[in-house]
């Protein structure tokens, strides 16, 4: 697919969705965005770059080249990538933040882990996200190596080292005020710590208010301390309705056509803080004069394609495409396994994560979507501030 086609859906979808929420969206137009990939370098990106700290569902490869068993190097990962072939990423294609990426005019960012040895471009943006990765720092330990927030935090401070060597100081604090920042975890800390109680204490610690409070309060330190680097425009996806993955309604033995709500529960009460802190940074007196943080309503886009799946073109909703055992959620996706023919029709690839068509749709009602779906602006309106 070349820069003009892309970019032409991409005005369809803005003229579509400028007070609408994307609910409806022709399938025909997923599947040809779908078909190929995109090159946007000759195209005036709207961020001069993105910076992504985040857990699998954004890992774009880091965890390669860790020690760690949540890697996603081996087929049928990637299966619909460019080039067929495994990346690191954990879905059939790309992820949300690829097609993101795309929509805003940038090309493909390398992984943080690619760019230690140098000789890779880091100036239009880098990937920070780990497999397995939480807030807290203990979470996803039993996986092996991972990094966590804090530990993303420290490793863009070293890309930040390689940034201002080749800009002045006044030209890096312009590039990083005019940057996009997009930050997606607190899913592992849920699915891979509190709900883990024979392996972890939290859960017989804390009650679920409890929790979120302490996830929150440790989020808000790491993402103040991006802020004191330099960064000013921020987007904050919330956690997704965690009671409705294949993972979940296998352990959990959910009834047929029904989510785990308790689960689902914990979810919000951690998005719902999640929406405060983004209100409260908004409205400070120091933040807010110079910084807008953008809080991406992934629970409930996904909470609307999971109850109208047939209006985005899905047929399957409770299981993987890709695992074995109840819903295929028993066992996540192993190596050279043969996945499920119709891979856009399922929301689930495997038993944790979504497909590209479902990662395409979220990044489309994160780019131009209602307030429902950004708050308290989309990404298209941010470009422009």
């Amino acid at each position: 697919m070349h820069d003009s086609e892309i970019f032409k859906f991409k005005d369809m979808m803005m003229m579509s969705c400028t007070v609408q929420t994307l609910v409806l969206v022709p399938w025909f137009l997923v599947v040809f965005v779908l078909a190929g990939g995109e090159d946007s370098s000759e195209t005036t990106a709207m961020f001069p770059a993105m910076f992504v700290f985040g857990d699998s569902l954004v890992d774009n490869g880091n965890n390669n080249h860790l020690n760690s068993l949540a890697r996603s190097n081996y087929l049928p990962y990637g299966i619909d990538f460019a080039g067929n072939q495994p990346t690191g990423r954990f879905s059939n294609g790309k992820t949300i933040v690829d097609f993101i990426g795309e929509l805003l005019g940038l090309p493909e960012i390398p992984a943080f882990m690619d760019t230690v040895d140098g000789g890779v471009d880091i100036l239009q943006g880098v990937n920070y996200a780990s497999a397995a990765g939480g807030i807290l720092e203990e979470t996803g330990r039993h996986l092996g190596e991972r990094f966590s927030m804090g530990r993303q935090v420290e490793n863009f401070e070293k890309t930040l080292m390689e940034i201002s060597r080749s800009m002045r100081k006044e030209s890096v604090k312009e590039y990083m005020a005019k940057s996009l920042v997009v930050v997606s975890l607190g899913n592992n800390d849920y699915i891979n710590n509190y709900l883990k109680p024979r392996l972890f204490l939290s859960s017989s610690i804390y009650d679920p208010t409890s929790f979120a409070d302490l996830l929150l309060s440790n989020f808000t330190t790491h993402l103040l301390e991006l802020y004191g680097k330099g960064f000013r425009k921020f987007v904050i996806a919330g956690v997704g309705p965690l009671g409705c993955i294949p993972d979940q309604l296998a352990a959990r033995a959910a009834l047929p056509g029904e989510c785990v709500e308790t689960v689902n529960e914990m979810a919000e009460i951690f998005n719902n803080r999640l929406v405060s802190l983004v209100d409260r940074l908004n409205s400070d007196n120091k933040t807010a004069s110079e910084a807008i943080f953008v809080y991406g309503n992934t629970y409930g886009a996904a909470v609307d394609i999971l109850t109208n799946p047939f209006n985005y073109g899905f047929e399957v909703t409770d299981r993987g495409c890709c695992g074995v055992g109840r819903n295929r959620g028993e066992i996540t996706c192993l190596p050279l396994a043969v996945p499920c023919a119709f891979r856009d029709r399922h929301v689930f690839w495997d038993a944790f994560h979504p497909t590209q068509a479902f990662n395409l749709i979220i990044a489309l009602r994160a780019f131009n979507g209602s307030k429902s779906d950004c708050y308290p602006i989309n990404l298209s309106q941010l470009s422009r501030l």
